[in-house]
């Protein structure tokens, strides 16, 4: 029985060995040279001077979940920074998280690891020879598993630590790698394979492998609004990944006790049918959760069912409810001809008399 099983491990460990050398094999007949990493800006080059319509939207937010989608969330801790319109001519619209991009000053964002595999299993990499993608935290690592589909498929096992890269990615060097539940360090380390012999990104936009580093350009990879910004530090904080930006951290800790908002001023808006010139526009948690949760995908019934409110600077002040706390089926609020044409009537029930 023994002598049976070794014979089937050396089996696996052969076939394991051919199929490397044959990814090595291919790569390097197909390999080019690589020009020099550069993030490509989402504004256009031949963009006409900024107005005062079409500069940026300060953005000021604490606390803030910001849904990208059905299948991702962003948590902002804190974030100084501006809404810039991706093409000069389309103002940025809520309706389109396309429409802009947000340059982050100062900030603390976080990502939920689990969030991430979801994402790129639904479509996030489509090219990607790796599918099945689990993500987990452990410990101050992140651990990939994943089923990897070449000339044959096998379970891979990845854990490694994650640093921000001077041009602004997310480095994840592996430090374990196992294939088919063996580690290769230790039966295979005289091939000297590394992850670069058994994922080869090639077609997936915002990944690059090099040696044991796997390099994530999130503008790229994740959906939109896209962040640009200076970052400074990534870790893991269970079960988030957490980017920070600039010099946040010092700041984050002094506003802890802040209300949950998200403050936009200057520039050009649109949300629904309305367009805000000179932004002036405030956005209140109404509730006391930890995180404002803010859906670009169904804001509007937010707003439907919040209070809003006119400054004397002809601002707006919108005190908005989480979604889970909006009703399911709430009557239409249209005023109807027959109600403006009886002086005699009541207002409807949902308007406040002052």
């Amino acid at each position: 029985m023994r002598a049976r099983l070794a014979i089937v491990g050396l089996l696996g460990v052969l076939l394991l060995a051919f199929a490397v050398w044959h990814f090595r094999s291919a790569r390097r007949s197909n390999e080019q040279a690589h020009s020099a990493y550069s993030m490509e800006t989402a504004v256009s080059a031949d963009a006409a001077p900024a107005t005062s319509d079409s500069a940026s939207t300060s953005v000021f937010a604490h606390n803030l979940m910001l849904r990208r989608g059905p299948d991702f969330r962003i948590y902002v801790r804190w974030l100084r920074g501006h809404m810039v319109r991706t093409h000069h001519e389309v103002n940025p619209t809520f309706d389109d998280p396309e429409s802009f991009f947000l340059n982050i000053n100062s900030g603390i964002v976080r990502a939920n690891i689990g969030d991430i595999g979801n994402f790129l299993n639904v479509g996030g990499v489509k090219n990607s020879p790796l599918k099945n993608i689990t993500l987990t935290a452990d410990g101050e690592q992140i651990k990939l598993k994943g089923t990897l589909h070449k000339l044959i498929s096998f379970p891979v096992e990845l854990l490694g630590t994650v640093a921000a890269t001077p041009d602004n990615r997310i480095r994840l060097h592996v430090t374990k790698l196992s294939v088919l539940k063996i580690p290769l360090k230790g039966l295979l380390g005289g091939l000297n394979i590394s992850v670069s012999d058994l994922i080869h990104p090639e077609g997936i936009p915002g990944i690059e492998i090099a040696g044991n580093d796997i390099f994530f350009d999130t503008v790229k990879l994740l959906p939109p609004p896209h962040i640009h910004g200076q970052l400074t530090k990534v870790r893991v904080v269970t079960p988030d990944i957490e980017e920070i930006f600039g010099n946040a951290e010092e700041t984050a800790s002094r506003v802890e006790q802040w209300r949950n908002f998200l403050r936009l001023s200057d520039g050009t808006i649109d949300f629904g049918k309305l367009t805000m010139h000179h932004v002036d526009l405030t956005m209140v948690d109404l509730s006391n959760d930890a995180w404002f949760d803010l859906d670009l995908n169904n804001y509007q019934n937010q707003l439907v069912n919040g209070y809003t409110r006119m400054t004397p600077e002809a601002g707006l002040q919108i005190f908005m409810p989480d979604l889970d706390t909006l009703p399911k089926n709430k009557a239409s609020q249209n005023l109807s001809m027959e109600w403006l044409k009886h002086r005699n009537l009541p207002p409807p029930p949902d308007v406040i008399s002052k």
